[in-house]
């Protein structure tokens, strides 16, 4: 059975979409701990990280990297902080978070909530910025 993010790929359910190329795909996390927190995901569904072709993690870093930059122009940070951990959804995935402080990638944090026309608008900036690069 194909993991919610396969489904989110497919277009079987929706997201609030930053970009893509032929092995990755990005979108916003619908429950953040910051303005801007996303997700990097590889097209491949795979459940552990580190199980990951060499190419494929190359890559995926590569596009992690292109697009956290796209964020930190976006949301006002010191950093963008990234965590692998890999338990809450069986497919790898990169969680990309704005930071000002270590304790803002704590996943105990409360999570935050914005209005779809607040994500719409997020995920818009970023996915011109993301071009842009």
């Amino acid at each position: 059975m194909a993991s919610l993010f396969t489904k989110i790929i497919q277009g079987e359910i929706p997201c609030y979409f930053l970009a893509e190329n032929d092995s990755c795909f990005s979108f916003l996390d619908i429950k953040p701990l910051a303005k801007g927190h996303a997700l990097v995901i590889p097209k491949l569904e795979l459940d552990y990280f580190f199980e990951l072709p060499d190419e494929l993690l190359n890559e995926l870093m590569q596009f992690s990297k292109r697009m956290a930059h796209a964020i930190q122009q976006t949301v006002p940070c010191i950093k963008v902080g990234m965590s692998v951990i890999g338990l809450e959804v069986p497919h790898a995935h990169i969680h990309l978070v704005p930071i000002n402080a270590i304790s803002d990638l704590n996943f105990s944090n409360p999570r935050l909530q914005f209005s779809d026309a607040e994500y719409k608008s997020l995920a818009l900036e970023i996915q011109e910025r993301f071009g842009r690069l």
